[in-house]
This record gives C-alpha cells, sequence and structure tokens, in this order.
C-alpha cells in the first residue's frame, strides 16, 4: 500500500487559512443580519404612532375605569386606552375617576380638588 505522505507544514497552514477564512465569512453574514435586524428595529420604532397624553386604566372587567393617568406613565398598566385632554378632564371631574397618585394627571390638567 502507498502511504501518502504526511502533511507539510505549508499544507497545514493552507487548511488553517481555508479554515478562518469560512469563518470570516460566516461572522460577515452575521454582522450583515444583524445589522439588517437593527435597521428593521429602527423602522419599527420610527413608524410607532406617538404616544397618547392621557390614559384611562380600566379595571379587570374591562368596563370600570380605575385610574386617569399622563401618557407614558410607569403605573398605568396593560388595561389602559389612550384619550383626549377633554376625556380625561371629564373623567376626572364628572366620572369620578381617580387621579393616578404617582404620576398625578389632575395637577397637569389644572384641576384642583
Amino acid at each position: 500500500m502507498n502511504d501518502p505522505s504526511p502533511p507539510t507544514r505549508l499544507d497545514l497552514l493552507r487548511f488553517l487559512e481555508r479554515v478562518q477564512e469560512q469563518d470570516l465569512a460566516r461572522t460577515r453574514r452575521w454582522i450583515e443580519a444583524e445589522k439588517q435586524r437593527e435597521d428593521e428595529r429602527q423602522r419599527g420604532i420610527e413608524a410607532r404612532p406617538p404616544a397618547p397624553d392621557w390614559l384611562i386604566e380600566q379595571g379587570l372587567s374591562g368596563r370600570d375605569p380605575v385610574y386617569v393617568h399622563v401618557g407614558g406613565c410607569w403605573n398605568s398598566g396593560t388595561r389602559s386606552r389612550g384619550v383626549e385632554r377633554h376625556q380625561a378632564v371629564r373623567a376626572l371631574t364628572e366620572g369620578g375617576v381617580p387621579a393616578c397618585p404617582h404620576c398625578r394627571p389632575d395637577t397637569d390638567l389644572g384641576i384642583l380638588d
């Protein structure tokens, strides 16, 4: 049988070079995919409608309002819906909906108890 000669140091270095080129190509594909994801994320942020100025948080039943919030209040919860200024004022003054004790929309709306 013919035993092939062992690879030379140059053969091994060329093999290493091919492996590293493949790794570099894969890394560049990952970078390009990440750039595309970031671009899509940024376009999504830019296309988002502006946050409402006022929110009314609904109770667990979805019917009874719990609080009026300033838009962006950290305590508004997921059951909140955006409303116009006059709706927030009406909820506070006529609807008996309390103002959130954290963001105090009654102060921003100029309503004094």
